[in-house]
């Protein structure tokens, strides 16, 4: 009778193992943290990784423990649970430019075309690797906290839409949408967004 749960919890883990396996993560920041205790201090580390199937799915999560390994494996569990699906365009790129913000960081992330590569640094680049994105320009504003960059460039992405979706609210053809951004309006609207960024 032992045999049946014992089973169903060998499968359970082998699809665990293979959902994880799809996933690639990256450590994006490490942290020794200190609390104060009755006999001194008391030594930890924290962990900001970002982990994506680099299909367009893409999470970050932030783990605290007393040794490093076990700081990162808390982090990447909390970023599994936390996915953020991301419209691509050709499977290479933004859809169009956006802004994200948290507390005093500021990110601007525009579209680019195909051999531009990722032009992004520090902790945008990590999400924008595990993201499945191959050409893209991103500038930080604002705070170089790697907590508040990553989670500004979260919120840019949160704001992406296919054309698919902006049609269909609108009541148009996917092709109006679409030959919009192609000929000069979209393209200058957006540019005149950055300039009033500041870049």
């Amino acid at each position: 009778m032992a045999r049946g749960p014992e089973r169903g919890g060998r499968g359970r883990d082998r699809e665990r193992e293979e959902r994880d396996s799809e996933f690639s993560d990256k450590l994006v920041h490490i942290n020794r943290v200190a609390k104060v205790v009755k006999g001194g201090k008391r030594f930890g580390f924290a962990a900001l990784v970002v982990v994506g199937d680099l299909k367009g799915r893409v999470g970050f999560g932030h783990g605290k423990a007393r040794e490093v390994p076990e700081a990162i494996r808390k982090a990447t569990e909390a970023a599994r649970r936390n996915l953020l699906r991301v419209p691509l365009r050709d499977a290479r790129t933004l859809h169009h430019d956006s802004e994200g913000r948290h507390g005093a960081g500021k990110v601007v992330l525009r579209a680019a075309p195909a051999g531009t590569g990722i032009i992004a640094g520090g902790a945008m680049r990590a999400v924008f690797e595990m993201l499945g994105v191959h050409d893209v320009v991103a500038k930080s504003l604002g705070s170089t906290n790697p907590y508040n960059v990553v989670r500004a460039t979260f919120d840019a992405l949160k704001h992406q839409e296919n054309p698919r979706s902006v049609a269909a609210r609108r009541n148009k053809k996917v092709s109006e949408i679409v030959s919009r951004r192609r000929d000069g309006s979209a393209i200058a609207d957006a540019a005149a967004g950055v300039a009033d960024a500041g870049l």
